[in-house]
């Protein structure tokens, strides 16, 4: 195998996953470590519990995730979730609706759809997508969930042309179902702003991630059953120090399954998760530094 480890190091990735855990010397642009972000909030009453609980435990939220798909919003609604984000100096992420699960897939609602996950299927959804960008960038926003590595290209395309704004963010979801360094390298070649690596990744497969690429890595800290339930909070200050800069991802254990719609009771538990997981890095990694409310290359909407 070591013929083969020295064609992964000719072409900048780690030749192993790193169980030396080395240190990552990383940062955010501001300096931070790392980012408290919470996904699958998915309406304006969960995110405002969200964002009204965590201001009363002192917990800043940095980054939230809409998962639900921006199709399946009213106008009216997704500008409630801009305003908020506005208000709490909140990154916002809205998903691209269009998607396999959506779609007349029959491949998607059987055992094997884990293959397709959120991916799209024929030109008329990529086209669909695009729309769906469109429309949630037309009303403000400037961060977007991405599940499709052809789309990301032909977005990150549209931004450099000027088509879509230059300051428009693209998240890679976990739902994409990558976890290796070379993914992780694909997807920073074409565009992405952070990655999100599938959820169950260990400390060593993680530290070779940060060896590989320079955008933050996303990192759960917490899952719903749906997708493992596993709660890694004391492993939090561990994915810090390696994997910085990194979005810590907060709050989907106090949830059934990704992609449900969430409210209120929802929003208050999983600003009680971040608060866990912050005060966690307080505890035992009391150097690392998080980024304040609205730093400057965070994607709020406009």
């Amino acid at each position: 195998m070591e013929a083969t480890r020295a064609s992964l190091k000719k072409l900048g990735l780690p030749d192993h996953d790193l169980y030396e855990l080395p240190s990552s010397t990383m940062r955010f642009p501001d300096g931070a470590h790392f980012r408290i972000e919470v996904p699958t909030v998915n309406s304006v009453e969960c995110m405002q519990a969200l964002l009204e609980t965590a201001k009363d435990l002192e917990v800043v939220i940095n980054r939230i995730d809409e998962t639900y798909g921006i199709m399946r919003h009213i106008d009216r609604e997704l500008m409630r979730f801009i305003d908020l984000a506005k208000q709490y100096k909140v990154e916002l992420n809205l998903s691209i609706g269009p998607r396999a699960t959506y779609d007349t897939s029959a491949t998607a609602l059987t055992p094997q759809g884990a293959r397709i996950g959120y991916r799209l299927r024929g030109v008329e959804q990529l086209v669909r997508a695009i729309e769906d960008v469109k429309r949630a960038v037309g009303l403000g926003t400037r961060g977007i969930l991405v599940y499709d590595e052809g789309l990301l290209w032909v977005l990150n395309e549209m931004r450099k042309s000027g088509e879509l704004p230059k300051d428009l963010k693209f998240k890679v979801s976990a739902h994409t179902g990558h976890g290796n360094p070379a993914s992780a390298k694909l997807f920073e070649n074409l565009g992405a702003d952070s990655f999100n690596p599938v959820r169950d990744l260990q400390l060593p497969m993680i530290a070779a991630l940060r060896a590989a690429i320079k955008i933050p890595l996303d990192v759960h800290t917490d899952n719903p059953p749906g997708s493992g339930g596993f709660i890694r909070t004391y492993e939090a200050p561990e994915m810090v120090r390696i994997g910085a800069p990194i979005h810590l991802k907060c709050g989907n254990s106090a949830i059934a399954a990704h992609g449900e719609v969430t409210g209120a009771k929802e929003g208050k538990k999983e600003a009680e998760q971040a608060w866990l997981v912050v005060n966690t890095m307080k505890r035992y990694m009391p150097s690392a530094i998080q980024s304040k409310a609205g730093a400057q290359d965070l994607a709020i909407p406009k």
